[in-house]
This record gives C-alpha cells, structure tokens and sequence, in this order.
C-alpha cells in the first residue's frame, strides 16, 4: 500500500532506507505529533486575533486584581468595596462640579455680546432668572452685559458690535472715573468665567449686581467727553 501523501513522513521515520523501524524513538514521535498537529484541520476553531488580545487583557486584569486581593483587607471583597467607594466619590464630585472644563486664555477679541442685542433690562431679567436657579455663572455673565447695555444706552458708550469686556471697562472709566478700578475689576472676572476655567459664585454676582447699581446712579464726569460723544454718538 502506497500514498503519495504519506512518502515524506515515511521516508522520515526510516530515514531514507526504506525500512520502518518497529519501534519509533520519543522524540521522533513527538516531531511527528507536531508536524500533524499544524494542519488546518486541527486549528478550525481556535480564537481569532481580537480574541486572543481580549482574553490577554481580561488574563492581566484578573491578575492584578488576585494581587491586590491578596493585600487588600477582606480580600476580594476589600478590593470590590475600595472600588465602589471611589466610583461613588468620583461621581459626587462629578455631579457637584460638573464636567470638567478646558482651561483657556481669553481670546483678545472674544466679544461681550454674542447673540442678538438685548436691553440692559432684558439682560438683568435674565441674570436675576439665573441668580435664583443658583447658576452663578450664567447669571454673572448676563450681569456683566447688563452693565455695558446700560451704559450705551445712557450713550457714555456708543454701541460697537464686537466690544470685548475690557474695551467697555476702559471706555467707560473714562467717563466714570470713581469706578475705572471696579469696572476693570468686573471686566476681568467677566473673562475668567466666560473663555477661562472660573467658576462664578454669589459672591461674585452680588460685586456685580453691586456695580449695576452703583453705575445707575452715577454722573459722569462732564470734563471728560464720553465715548459715545468722542465717535459722534448723541450726548449724555
């Protein structure tokens, strides 16, 4: 009986005399295991590429988890309540400071006003909204337009589409001089919490609320012309 298939191995195992030896060594047996082993049949059914990386990944992971186990007080069970304790608080932290936000430099012409213009009351109405649903920083940043609307209505500084928070702080302490350092002061804040990481607080809201309606009451100083004046606009 002859094979075509089977003349190497045979041809193998009697190293080329032609005789088959009765009895074959162990490490000849084992070669030849292996080299039947290779064939596709056997390997139909094994795990493909993503497969096996899965199962390396979640092997790693049971392994750091058995060490830690092992000197974590409580074992498993130490390690699954540490685990929970910290999710819990990284989640309170989370809800109580929200998503956290990319830290920015102001951009030096990020402007005051960026929807459609609104009147200075409009602006209070929806600071004041904010301030009671406790959102500081909306209500602030509408406190700060509020100013500025103010003051271009009371024409000591003429309406100009894309006035940034320290162009009008400057404009106006010009005319306001008491209050330069405090404009500038608002101006600055207005910046943190609208292009930077600040988050405002009450606190902050009240100095500008304070301002708001301090600068209401306010005369300006009648040496000094006003900006609106300056670029043609109607006098005070």
């Amino acid at each position: 009986m002859t094979s075509t298939g089977g003349a190497p191995a045979a041809a193998w195992l009697t190293g080329g005399s032609g005789h088959i030896p009765l009895v074959v060594s162990r490490e000849a047996a084992r070669r030849e295991a292996e080299l039947e082993l290779t064939k596709g049949e056997y390997h139909q059914h094994d795990p493909n590429l993503l497969q096996r990386a899965v199962g390396h990944i979640l092997g790693w992971i049971g392994h750091l988890f058995d060490k830690a186990s092992g000197v974590a007080p409580g074992g498993r069970v130490g390690v699954i309540v540490v685990l929970v304790a910290v999710l819990a608080l990284l989640g309170a932290l989370w809800w109580r400071l929200g998503a956290p936000r990319r830290t920015v430099r102001a951009p030096d012409g990020a402007a005051l006003f960026d929807d459609a213009p609104r009147s200075a009351a409009d602006n209070r109405a929806a600071a004041e909204a904010h301030a009671a649903a406790e959102h500081w920083t909306e209500a602030a940043k509408e406190r700060m337009r509020a100013i500025v609307r103010a003051l271009e209505e009371r024409a000591l500084l003429a309406p100009r589409p894309g006035r940034t928070a320290a162009e009008a702080a400057a404009e106006a302490g010009r005319s306001l001089p008491p209050y330069a350092d405090r404009l500038r002061t608002a101006a600055t804040s207005f910046d943190a919490v609208a292009y930077g990481s600040r988050t405002a607080d009450r606190a902050l809201y009240q100095r500008l609320r304070d301002l708001d309606a301090d600068l209401e009451r306010a005369k300006p100083d009648m040496g000094a012309p006003s900006e609106a004046t300056a670029v043609g606009g109607p006098p005070a």
